[in-house]
């Protein structure tokens, strides 16, 4: 018997380590945290593949790096320093929100595009910021310590109230307390098993610089997002201004362009097929370490009530934008951002059947079922089945919260502060002057703030006549929320009534309504508004689903910190690198054509052959501007073009990245900028919960194509000169 288990435990042992070498992280697989890059060894590795830098150059924490040249554009996107002068260079779509807010139908920079030909012509754009990390330091034996001192709970060490507070109290103790623009972020790391601290530093003054028109920043739109070849010039550039001491501030005449710390040369020697190339930037999400049961409820409760409900609110949006260049331009960031992980949502679930997603998680968890009883761990040997069970109980629930988010949230924005109004109301009757103007002056911003320059309430009315029927057909009766009985019994279900109803006679529907109320309000106006039982009912059902969430997401997090802990010990000595969550990360690979299908091959560039190939006068998504044209026809392409003769326009990288990296810098084996990154192809959607190193390709505008545009056809010879380009 002794030496039967021992030949059973022997070949367990076996069959880990075999099945071990397939689990293997291959060379362009991972967003590798810069601060472990000596500890895992990744020098040798990124050598390898090209590398002629030092990891010191890349990131070191006692002097100026590549690192210092990187930074978060706005809040969910990667910008890159390209001068001595804060020049920051981002992506078109990351900087369309800012390109919006400066356009309007006299000046439709959205449709023109925007050239400053001096530092005078910058435009100021409040609320866009520019963040760089500071400093990076190791919390986890802190963490940990308050932990076994039972100050808290392991649940509680991944709350945002706890990491909030730990962050604040680490500041305070730092050497940067106090300096301006600094502050601290404590975050979780492989799934709870390590925490790190950010320090950031962020400049609040960021002005518009230079963006294409659309035509180019987003040629090929909804049709050719997410696809390869491209042909989208995909680029904008702007400035952070600091005040004389280059400190953050907030703006003023008298603030001045930044002195960088680092800025990326530019190299216009061009790309080959297996040249080196690197993306620094910060990644937002990805769900490397889902079992093969969360998968599918990715795909059937997240995925698919996303795409339904998205889809019914475009299909509005579309047509309206259509008939109007003003609503056009107020709903073109909204559209833009919700058509795109619409897209993606159908990629993905697309990519998760075609690359066999589940069958490779499957074969990992048959994988991980041998190690742990090699290991004869109890923990690991029960965790998957575990998460399967919690998530049979989480998936409904899940269906059911991206479906009224995504409807009630992100699809409706009409809403109505009753309880504010109520205040007022109560202020009023108790003749409480100081109350009544506080309130009063509340109301005023919130109304300001839904009826904003990007708001139209009739385009959203009929949103609201969509998406009220469509969720109704989604979910069970049981679980509609209490408004539908409203609807029911007082309109006798007719939601275009009850709709026209809030738009036309809610307080906060116009400007004659609002100010009628704020007049003489009373409670009986607030309790008759037919919005009241609307927003009371929507935030209702909401706290009921975030309590039923709250508890089967609470264990499944801790499931999850077992699980991952067990799979970095599985791959050892192989490094492993933890899901992306918005914070610095660096990917290399290199420049890389790729064959989707039989008989189909990817080159791994395009030029500006292809932008005339696809022309099309009568497709906006697809117009070419007039004057891109005729330094096509007239082959002026300057010293951007290839040894041949041609334009570059975008090329594609094995880099490993995800949302948050657009707008990263696309680095080659000197440390040189050869590109931005600014998509992934279709064929690797899955690639958020599975990296497949064959088809998963970054998507990126040449920076030969970024300068041909700014130079010849923006004018904006000024940017260039103050650029280091290596030629």
């Amino acid at each position: 018997m002794v030496n039967k288990n021992k030949m059973m435990k022997q070949k367990y042992v076996m069959l880990a380590l075999i099945l071990l070498a397939t689990l293997s992280v291959k060379a362009d697989e991972g967003m590798w945290l810069l601060q472990l890059m000596q500890e895992q060894n990744l020098a040798d590795k990124m050598k390898q593949q090209g590398l002629q830098l030092e990891v010191n150059d890349i990131y070191n924490p006692q002097a100026v790096s590549l690192k210092d040249a990187v930074g978060i554009f706005g809040g969910g996107c990667t910008g890159e320093i390209i001068s001595a002068d804060g020049l920051v260079l981002t992506n078109h779509h990351c900087g369309y929100d800012a390109i919006q807010q400066h356009s309007s139908v006299e000046h439709d920079y959205l449709t023109d595009g925007f050239w400053a030909k001096s530092k005078s012509e910058e435009l100021a754009t409040p609320g866009l910021g520019f963040t760089f990390i500071e400093r990076i330091v190791d919390i986890t034996d802190s963490v940990n310590a308050r932990i076994a001192r039972k100050e808290i709970t392991e649940i509680e060490s991944f709350t945002h109230r706890f990491l909030n507070k730990l962050a604040q109290e680490m500041l305070v103790a730092s050497d940067l307390y106090g300096k301006s623009g600094i502050s601290a972020q404590a975050l979780p790391f492989y799934a709870g098993n390590k925490f790190y601290l950010f320090f950031k530093k962020k400049y609040s003054d960021v002005r518009m610089v230079a963006a294409p028109p659309s035509s180019i920043g987003k040629f090929g739109g909804e049709t050719d997002n997410w696809m390869w070849p491209r042909h989208t010039g995909d680029f904008s550039v702007f400035r952070i201004y600091g005040d004389a001491n280059g400190e953050p501030a907030d703006y003023a005449k008298t603030n001045v362009p930044l002195k960088s710390k680092k800025h990326f040369a530019i190299s216009l020697k061009g790309l080959g097929e297996g040249d080196y190339a690197m993306v620094m930037g910060f990644p937002g999400s990805t769900n490397r370490y889902l079992t093969a049961s969360e998968i599918r409820q990715e795909m059937t409760s997240s995925n698919e009530p996303r795409i339904k409900v998205r889809e019914a609110r475009q299909n509005v949006l579309r047509e309206e934008m259509k008939q109007s260049d003003k609503i056009r331009i107020q709903y073109a960031s909204k559209f833009a951002s919700s058509s795109n992980y619409w897209k993606n949502a159908i990629g993905m679930n697309e990519a998760i059947v075609e690359n066999k997603v589940i069958e490779t998680k499957q074969l990992q968890e048959q994988q991980f079922a041998a190690f742990a009883a090699a290991q004869n761990n109890e923990a690991y040997k029960s965790v998957i089945a575990k998460i399967d069970a919690a998530v049979a109980k989480n998936a409904p629930l899940q269906y059911e919260w991206t479906a009224y988010t995504e409807a009630f949230f992100t699809g409706i924005e009409f809403g109505f502060p009753y309880k504010v109004c109520e205040l007022l109301a109560d202020a009023y009757k108790a003749k409480n002057d100081s109350a009544i103007a506080e309130h009063t002056q509340t109301l005023k911003d919130i109304f300001a703030e839904i009826h904003n320059k990007d708001y139209d309430h009739e385009v959203d009315r009929k949103v609201m006549k969509t998406l009220l029927p469509l969720y109704k057909g989604m979910v069970t009766a049981d679980k509609l929320p209490e408004i539908y009985d409203f609807i029911n019994k007082k309109y006798k279900d007719d939601f275009d009534m009850f709709v026209d109803d809030c738009y036309d006679r809610s307080i906060f529907a116009n400007e004659a309504n609002f100010n009628k109320f704020i007049n003489k309000p009373t409670r009986k106006a607030v309790e008759k508004d037919p919005m009241t039982p609307y927003v009371e009912s929507k935030h209702a059902r909401l706290a009921e689903l975030r309590t039923q969430f709250g508890a089967l997401n609470d264990s499944l997090d801790l499931l999850h910190k077992i699980y991952v802990r067990g799979l970095g010990e599985m791959k050892q000595p192989s490094p492993a690198y933890p899901d992306a969550n918005f914070t610095l990360r660096l990917t290399y690979g290199n420049v890389k054509s790729y064959r989707p299908k039989d008989g189909i091959h990817y080159n791994y560039f395009t030029t500006m052959r292809g932008i005339m190939e696809k022309e099309d006068p009568n497709n906006r998504e697809f117009n070419v501007p007039a004057k891109l044209k005729e330094l096509y026809n007239n082959k002026d392409f300057g010293r951007y073009a290839m040894k041949n003769g041609e334009m570059p326009v975008c090329f594609t990288s094995t880099n490993d990245i995800t949302g948050g990296n657009s707008g990263s810098p696309v680095i080659n084996a000197r440390g040189e900028l050869i590109g931005t990154a600014f998509d992934g192809n279709w064929e690797s959607l899955s690639g958020d919960i599975n990296f497949d190193n064959d088809l998963q390709r970054c998507i990126n505008v040449d920076i030969r194509y970024v300068l041909f545009v700014i130079e010849k056809l923006g004018g904006c010879k000024n940017l260039i000169d103050e650029m280091t380009i290596v030629e």
